[in-house]
Protein backbone atom coordinates (compact mmCIF):
# COMPACT_ATOMS: atom_id res chain seq x y z
CA UNK A 1 0.00 0.00 0.00
CA UNK A 2 1.56 3.58 -1.03
CA UNK A 3 1.80 6.28 1.38
CA UNK A 4 -0.93 9.10 1.26
CA UNK A 5 0.32 11.97 -0.53
CA UNK A 6 -0.46 15.46 1.35
CA UNK A 7 -0.42 18.88 -0.13
CA UNK A 8 1.22 21.27 2.64
CA UNK A 9 0.17 25.15 2.66
CA UNK A 10 2.56 27.33 3.86
CA UNK A 11 1.29 31.07 4.55
CA UNK A 12 2.37 34.97 5.39
CA UNK A 13 5.73 34.19 7.44
CA UNK A 14 5.78 30.63 7.64
CA UNK A 15 6.18 30.76 3.68
CA UNK A 16 8.53 33.59 3.77
CA UNK A 17 11.06 31.55 6.32
CA UNK A 18 10.68 28.36 4.60
CA UNK A 19 11.03 29.93 0.96
CA UNK A 20 8.09 27.94 -0.86
CA UNK A 21 4.24 28.52 -0.92
CA UNK A 22 3.91 24.82 -0.82
CA UNK A 23 4.79 20.71 -1.25
CA UNK A 24 3.33 17.42 -1.76
CA UNK A 25 5.06 14.65 0.36
CA UNK A 26 4.27 10.92 0.95
CA UNK A 27 3.07 11.06 4.35
CA UNK A 28 5.78 9.11 6.41
CA UNK A 29 4.05 5.71 7.88
CA UNK A 30 5.32 6.86 11.42
CA UNK A 31 2.86 10.43 11.02
CA UNK A 32 -0.07 9.76 12.11
CA UNK A 33 -1.12 13.33 14.17
CA UNK A 34 -1.14 16.44 13.15
CA UNK A 35 2.15 17.22 16.16
CA UNK A 36 3.65 13.99 14.49
CA UNK A 37 3.92 15.70 10.91
CA UNK A 38 5.21 19.49 12.78
CA UNK A 39 8.22 16.94 14.18
CA UNK A 40 8.80 15.25 10.80
CA UNK A 41 8.89 18.05 9.08
CA UNK A 42 10.97 20.22 11.24
CA UNK A 43 13.74 17.30 10.23
CA UNK A 44 13.46 17.67 6.92
CA UNK A 45 15.42 21.18 6.76
CA UNK A 46 16.99 23.52 8.86
CA UNK A 47 14.74 26.17 6.68
CA UNK A 48 11.68 24.00 8.11
CA UNK A 49 13.02 23.69 11.45
CA UNK A 50 13.09 28.00 11.60
CA UNK A 51 9.50 28.03 10.00
CA UNK A 52 7.59 25.83 11.74
CA UNK A 53 9.74 26.73 15.38
CA UNK A 54 7.52 26.48 18.38
CA UNK A 55 8.17 29.81 19.70
CA UNK A 56 6.89 31.25 16.83
CA UNK A 57 2.72 30.00 17.69
CA UNK A 58 2.12 28.58 14.17
CA UNK A 59 -0.90 27.50 13.76
CA UNK A 60 -2.37 24.71 11.51
CA UNK A 61 -5.35 23.58 9.68
CA UNK A 62 -6.20 19.89 8.42
CA UNK A 63 -8.57 20.23 4.99
CA UNK A 64 -9.27 24.18 6.20
CA UNK A 65 -10.60 23.24 9.93
CA UNK A 66 -8.13 24.79 12.59
CA UNK A 67 -6.79 21.50 14.59
CA UNK A 68 -4.60 20.90 17.87
CA UNK A 69 -1.84 18.32 17.35
CA UNK A 70 -3.89 15.48 18.57
CA UNK A 71 -5.76 15.85 14.76
CA UNK A 72 -5.31 12.81 13.03
CA UNK A 73 -3.69 13.48 9.38
CA UNK A 74 -3.72 10.11 7.69
CA UNK A 75 -7.01 10.69 5.68
CA UNK A 76 -6.36 14.29 5.24
CA UNK A 77 -5.91 16.21 1.75
CA UNK A 78 -4.27 19.29 3.34
CA UNK A 79 -2.52 20.96 5.91
CA UNK A 80 -1.67 24.45 5.96
CA UNK A 81 0.44 26.26 8.52
CA UNK A 82 0.40 29.64 8.94
CA UNK A 83 0.95 32.32 12.15
CA UNK A 84 -0.61 33.15 14.94
CA UNK A 85 -3.02 36.15 14.19
CA UNK A 86 -3.45 38.95 16.86
CA UNK A 87 -5.52 41.48 17.44
CA UNK A 88 -5.73 45.09 18.44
Amino acid sequence: MSAPTLTILYFSSVRERLGIAGECIDLPDTVSTLGELVEWLRLRSARHELALDEGLRVRAAVDQVHASPEAPVRSAREIAFFPMMTGG
